[in-house]
């Protein structure tokens, strides 16, 4: 019993692993080189991916965040905004945290476990790219998601 049981969970997690790498976006492999860090290559290999996927979701979870802080996000210049959404990612840790377990929930188990052996390097680029990804949606944000980690 304990071994079918364990069968179920392997072949589910099997599942899991290849669905989510499966539904992933692929990214330029202009971004892959020989010489690269383990970290350079999490970065191109994983964390592009899946902030790519998730790209739609971080627009409405910022719009959410906007609207819960009196929407005062849309009157603000374009430069304002941009420093709007640098302070929410690098201040807020409650809005950082929840932006990281979009990313983080999608990884597959070998991915987690490379992640946790440098985690804090690797929420920095993680943190950076998907700043990046909304600011590069900024003028966006109103009206429909973008789409820039080719």
């Amino acid at each position: 019993m304990i071994i079918s049981n364990f069968k179920k969970t392997f072949l589910l997690m099997d599942t899991r692993n290849d669905g989510l790498k499966r539904v992933r976006p692929e990214v330029s492999s202009e971004n892959f080189s020989s010489i690269m860090s383990t970290d350079e290559r999490f970065q191109n290999t994983t964390l592009r991916p899946v902030i790519k996927l998730q790209n739609e979701l971080f627009i409405e979870v910022f719009k959410n965040y906007a609207a819960k802080h009196k929407n005062v996000f849309y009157d603000l210049s374009l430069q304002k905004r941009i420093e709007y959404i640098e302070n929410a990612i690098q201040k807020d840790m409650k809005f950082r945290n929840s932006l990281k377990g979009m990313v983080i929930g999608v990884f597959t188990v070998d991915e987690y476990s490379v992640y946790i052996q440098n985690s804090s390097a690797l929420n920095k680029r993680m943190m950076h790219l998907v700043k990046e990804q909304l600011i590069d949606c900024v003028q966006l944000l109103e009206v429909e998601p973008c789409g820039v980690l080719s």
